[in-house]
């Protein structure tokens, strides 16, 4: 019975709907985070000097500080993103496969 029921599933248009379309996202979302941390490494690795620059005249914090904060804080915002969706469409999708199998 128990199998009948993951086959049921696995056929359902929604569930390939849903697995296609939760996939895709989250490979683009891991493409655009893997872009910036390794144009971060990069750019440290071939052009130091672009993050050693001040922030300003006297200040001990170079650009590079902030730029790092700054991608520290694109992978909780893309987080967001993911949880918003899945929250709002992927979940939309998870009942209604739920209610066709019943």
């Amino acid at each position: 019975m128990q199998q009948e029921i993951v086959e049921k599933i696995k056929n359902d248009p929604k569930y390939q709907e849903l697995v296609s379309n939760r996939s895709r996202f989250a490979w683009i979302l891991s493409i655009i985070i893997l872009v910036i941390y390794y144009s971060f490494i990069m750019v440290i690795a071939f052009a130091p000097q672009t993050f050693a620059a001040k922030i300003a005249e006297g200040s001990v914090i170079t650009i590079g500080i902030p730029i790092g904060i700054l991608i520290i804080v694109s992978a909780f915002v893309l987080t967001g993103i993911y949880v918003w969706r899945a929250n709002s469409e992927f979940d939309s999708l998870i009942d209604q496969i739920k209610e066709d199998i019943k």
